[in-house]
């Protein structure tokens, strides 16, 4: 009795203590974790190869999703106390802009502080750097908040040099996809068309600014109108909270969060293999890591499937500076797998397409249809998710968009370009024979005449007939208006069509993702993502000339010299634009997607051009 006293008596006394040393600073607290997160290079939709984290290139491209979760990471880790942004030069389109500043809010709506500091941006990228709770700019440098400018191309011009004509018809007035190849500027529906998505973006971005600088949108106009701004200047009009160096930058934040604050670099990012190079087995160690994929989770899963990339007939493949293309083959296994495998119970397919193939898209819409039948299916929109990209989404439960996805273009295009000038001037000629009326229908010598334009025409009516009919049986009552009011190619930004009834909630992956599990009644869920990157074994069976069944949904690493754009010309042109112009280059890398397709199919459901919106691509 006397003992079990004792022990009490000496347990009181030890609290006590250990209570005053607390009290007294005796025991030293956990220094705070702050999470670095730095943007630099490309950021993708589709995740990038397994064998990704074995490359050392500061380029190498990061998914949107990955950045995302690791946010949500740092939300919900008790252990972090700040998030610190650095944007360094990334690429990236409005609406992953977007995600990311919904995300980086989202933090600061947890009682975190969030830390960013700049030294050059334009107003895409201040939009973003702007969710930061405190905001820094190193002196001399600026920000290019100057409002919107849209660039589009057009080819005709290059094409009259190089003898060549183009041929197209179009079904819808605002469907204007053949405008470039024909006109040297916008018709009076194409510019109409660009006016009312700069006027809806630019308020978004009055909006946004509004909001997390504590200004008056009108206010932000005005700055707009005197912008840009130095260092200085930026301070003055409230668009910054300090201006200082880096180490400075890093100072203020130990600050608050005291001396031993430690710095997470790249937080929650995947880990390159710890390999012991004094072994001489590590390169084999490295090798057989690289040839094992990653085991799928054991708990109920959420299937992501990717449609990234012009929408092509066959298999989906990766080109030209990340170039994509969203293979019609590829994406019907993609979906059929996730329709019959029993551990996914909902699926969300992200789409990030300008469209492409008339009758890829159809492919691809019948299987999100018959998945739809058996289990929860959503769609988020992405940069963009028009015409094709639209086509395929229309008929699920849900569809959900960023404010900024550019979507719609219901509509057709088709024609073919004539060549016979280019071969007549480099002195090559064709002697042509035929059997059959029709045979030489797409004949690149010759124009089409108004026996063959009205096959051409009839064509491509049936094809909107198909595509306004699968918009009307998917979103049923939610349109606001007839069919033809908003289809005929018209182009909106998601929060415009959202007021239209063609998308239903406005908000990112993961809020889909959400939305597709309380569906499915999922509280604990895996994430798995459709089609999966392919893994150095696949590539090695590939060169091994083994074949693949049509169950495959991998994506090839690599277009292996099929690509339109991995012509060495291409490549050649396309290397030196992408140091000096790197979004020009995206942009001329997917025109020539573009003109393959238009060679292969000649009808195509496809976004009218492809625009630049501050240097960033929609």
């Amino acid at each position: 009795m006397q003992a079990r006293q004792i022990h009490r008596a000496v347990f009181a006394v030890s609290l006590v203590a250990g209570l005053c040393l607390s009290a007294a600073g005796g025991y030293a607290a956990e220094p705070a974790k702050i999470a670095e997160f730095r943007l630099r290079g490309p950021i993708t939709e589709t995740p990038p190869p397994e064998f990704a984290m074995f490359s050392f290139g500061e380029d190498r491209a990061h998914a949107l999703k990955d950045i995302v979760a690791r946010l949500k990471k740092a939300r919900l880790d008790s252990d972090v106390a700040a998030v610190v942004l650095t944007l360094d030069d990334p690429e990236m389109g409005w609406a992953q802009m977007q995600e990311l500043r919904e995300a980086l809010l989202a933090v600061r709506a947890a009682d975190k502080d969030v830390y960013c500091q700049i030294e050059s941006v334009r107003s895409g990228m201040y939009l973003l750097a702007s969710a930061a709770s405190r905001l820094s700019i190193v002196p001399t440098g600026d920000i290019g908040l100057m409002g919107l400018h849209a660039e589009s191309p057009y080819l005709k011009g290059l094409l009259d040099k190089i003898h060549v004509e183009a041929d197209m018809e179009h079904v819808g007035e605002y469907k204007g996809a053949a405008e470039p190849l024909l006109r040297t500027g916008p018709s009076k529906e194409a510019e109409e068309q660009t006016n009312w998505l700069l006027d809806d973006m630019f308020e978004q971005i009055v909006e946004g600014v509004a909001k997390t600088r504590g200004l008056a949108p009108e206010r932000v106009r005005a700055l707009i109108d005197e912008g840009p701004f130095m260092a200085d200047a930026a301070l003055e009009a409230g668009l910054v909270d300090a201006v200082e160096y880096r180490q400075d930058f890093l100072e203020k934040i130990r600050g608050k969060h005291g001396e031993s604050a430690k710095f997470v670099r790249n937080y929650g990012g995947r880990e390159g293999p710890e390999v012991d190079f004094s072994s001489p087995f590590a390169l084999f160690e490295m090798i057989g890591k690289l040839m094992t994929r990653a085991e799928e989770g054991s708990k109920p899963a959420v299937a992501v499937i990717y449609v990234d990339g012009m929408i092509v007939s066959g298999r989906s493949e990766e080109g030209l500076f990340g170039s994509r293309t969203a293979g019609s083959t590829t994406l019907r296994a993609a979906l059929d797998k996730a329709r019959k495998d029993e551990s996914i119970k909902a699926v969300v397919m992200r789409v990030d397409s300008p469209g492409g193939s008339a009758l890829a898209s159809e492919i691809i819409w019948n299987a999100a249809q018959r998945c739809g039948e058996d289990k929860p299916f959503v769609v988020s929109m992405g940069n963009v998710a028009a015409s094709g990209g639209y086509y395929v989404a229309c008929g699920a439960d849900a569809i959900f968009a960023d404010a900024g996805t550019i979507t719609g273009s219901i509509g057709v295009v088709g024609g073919k370009l004539i060549t016979k000038g280019l071969w007549d001037w480099a002195g090559v000629t064709f002697h042509e024979t035929k059997r059959g009326r029709n045979a030489d229908l797409f004949n690149s010598n010759r124009r089409f005449d108004e026996r063959e334009r009205a096959i051409i025409r009839k064509m491509m009516e049936d094809i909107y007939a198909v595509f306004t009919d699968h918009v009307k049986d998917g979103r049923g009552e939610k349109l606001t208006e007839d069919i033809e009011k908003i289809a005929r190619g018209r182009v909106y930004t998601g929060r415009l069509a959202q007021a239209k009834g063609l998308v239903d909630k406005l908000g990112g992956l993961d809020d889909a993702i959400k939305y597709a599990a309380d569906q499915a009644n999922m509280a604990e869920y895996d994430i798995r993502v459709l089609p999966r990157s392919k893994g150095l074994f696949d590539l090695f069976r590939e060169g091994l000339g083994v074949d693949e069944d049509d169950e495959d949904v991998s994506i090839g690493a690599a277009a292996m010299g099929r690509s339109p754009v991995s012509a060495p010309a291409a490549q050649l042109f396309g290397a030196a634009l992408r140091h000096m112009e790197p979004a020009r280059a995206r942009m001329v890398t997917r025109w020539l997607l573009r003109l393959d397709l238009l060679g292969r199919e000649h009808v195509l459901t496809v976004l009218p051009t492809e625009f630049l919106v501050n240097g960033m691509g929609w």
